[in-house]
């Protein structure tokens, strides 16, 4: 099955969305092998003050965090403290639109909303399956790649391909900003790109790959 209308892309904005980030702790950010460490965190930091700053719904979830999982990077219990408190604790299914209390908490926080942002740790497991079991349920959904990682580059690339057969699509932090900012004049757009600057642009030189 597709996400609707996967033919056409359809643009998000921040009265249709919901953003979900899932498994950004700290032991799966060890997992991950294809992208630096420090950008992965400035990204999810952006994604994390994205929601705060145009008032998005966001729902946090992780995967066993007494085991090597971990507990969730410090950044989004500062950045995103209620969410955080509220947090789905999974105690292990892979595919966290499988949990019901994660599902029941999407559900909530959508309010109707069909309009999907997912980033997590990793990209080919715990991002690519409820990417495509969500489109499967009638969302679009949309991915933001370099807010997560995998083992390997190969491992990344076909994750990538998996969720985008099923009609998700892939999306960078910076073009997220566009895209939910739309013009950096407006209020919305200023506070877009302030993130940006802030979160990324202004650490370039530390998460560039050596």
């Amino acid at each position: 099955m597709h996400c609707p209308h996967h033919s056409k892309v359809k643009l998000f904005s921040p009265a249709d969305s919901v953003m979900l980030l899932i498994d950004h702790q700290q032991g799966t950010l060890n997992f991950c092998r294809n992208i630096p460490h420090k950008m992965i965190i400035q990204n999810t930091r952006a994604l994390a003050r994205f929601a705060a700053a145009l008032h998005m719904p966001v729902v946090l979830t992780t995967s066993q965090e007494e085991r090597a999982q971990g507990p969730l990077i410090p950044d989004l219990k500062e950045l995103l403290p209620e969410a955080y408190d509220a947090r789905v604790k999974r105690t292990g299914v892979a595919n966290a639109w499988n949990d019901p209390a994660y599902r029941k908490a999407v559900e909530t926080a959508a309010r109707g909303r069909k309009n999907i942002i997912m980033a997590g740790l990793t990209n080919d497991v715990c991002i690519a399956y409820p990417a495509v079991s969500m489109c499967e349920a009638g969302y679009h959904v949309m991915v933001v790649q370099d807010a997560g990682g995998s083992p390997s580059t190969m491992a990344d690339e076909n994750a990538r391909r998996f969720w985008e057969r099923a009609g998700a699509r892939t999306i960078t932090v910076n073009a997220l900003a566009c895209e939910m900012g739309k013009d950096w004049s407006t209020p919305e757009g200023g506070k877009m790109i302030g993130i940006v600057m802030e979160e990324i642009i202004g650490h370039l030189d530390e998460m560039a790959i050596k």
